[in-house]
């Protein structure tokens, strides 16, 4: 790639790390301000948590952070500028602990995640009362590593102060006119530059969507065992617990009731067999008894006949 168009190329950080933030191009190996080494000591040490703190409510998604305030601004005046760009579900104006001076920043909560785009895409270099903002998504929640400016961390920043930090929508690292040193970066975890896909400077980066869960991956859990299933499914859907209850019981009672009704038809069965040698016995007896009666019961090849003793007799 020609320096002529190195110009123009420019790529955003997807993750933060003290020392990349702190490279123009992304590819520096060593800090070179105090605020680096805090940032790194933070990181190393786990001291930061971007979900510890208890004033940060609200969806992430549909959440901007708005910097470069003026002091003068009030939660009502920047309602009121946010509210071009959709519903203000939640607004929070960041005060000074013991002055309750505001700091110059905010984050404004939008109803929809659509809305909070549109304020993110439309509302950056906007004035209000005056000043200049800048409009950034909520990479204290959603960008993975994320070390606040007052540890040393944070992106962009003024000239004046010394301590510029590269990656971010106002100041996005530059594509590398020098070799970039990938075994250093990998041994540091830092991710290198993305060669090869470079943007332009002119392009507006697109702020973390939310992960969505496919139909197909749906589909899919359906096909593991029956307690994998229910308990991914109990998941999403508390309610399907009394269905798969009540499936279950149904299942039991028509169990129980196929057995019922095989154990009674061969109990029935029986009782017929039993019956009919009963019943043959008895008739057997019966007509036995009555032949002798009418004198037509013939044994072991003698038969008798009443009419025929008597002539015979006469």
């Amino acid at each position: 790639m020609s320096s002529s168009s190195n110009v123009n190329s420019v790529f955003y950080a997807e993750s933060y790390h003290p020392i990349q933030a702190g490279s123009i191009d992304g590819t520096d190996v060593l800090p070179h301000d105090n605020g680096i080494y805090r940032a790194l000591l933070c990181t190393n040490s786990g001291l930061y948590d971007p979900f510890g703190d208890p004033k940060v409510i609200g969806d992430p998604y549909c959440t901007i952070f708005v910097g470069r305030l003026s002091h003068s601004t009030t939660e009502e005046t920047l309602r009121q500028a946010m509210s071009r760009y959709g519903r203000v579900k939640n607004l929070r104006l960041v005060r000074h602990i013991v002055t309750g001076a505001s700091r110059g920043y905010a984050f404004v909560e939008f109803e929809t995640e659509r809305e909070m785009r549109r304020a993110y895409k439309d509302a950056h270099h906007t004035f209000i009362d005056d000043s200049e903002i800048i409009v950034d998504y909520n990479r204290q929640q959603l960008m993975p590593g994320w070390i606040p400016r007052r540890l040393g961390g944070g992106l962009g920043g003024r000239k004046e102060s010394g301590q510029l930090r590269f990656g971010g929508r106002e100041r996005p690292f530059r594509a590398p006119l020098r070799q970039i040193p990938f075994d250093d970066l990998k041994r540091l975890g830092i991710p290198p530059p993305l060669e090869g896909r470079y943007v332009s400077r002119f392009e507006v980066p697109s702020p973390p969507r939310r992960k969505r869960v496919s139909a197909d991956r749906e589909d899919y859990s359906y096909k593991h065992d029956e307690e994998t299933s229910r308990d991914y499914h109990l998941e999403r859907s508390p309610s399907l617990d009394q269905s798969s209850d009540r499936w279950r019981r149904s299942r039991d009672r028509h169990d129980r009731s196929s057995k019922h009704h095989k154990r009674s038809r061969h109990s029935h069965r029986d009782e017929k067999k039993s019956n009919s040698r009963d019943h043959s016995g008895v008739s057997g007896s019966m007509d036995r008894s009555s032949s002798r009666q009418r004198g037509r019961y013939s044994h072991e090849s003698e038969r008798w006949s009443p009419r025929r003793n008597s002539l015979s007799d006469d």
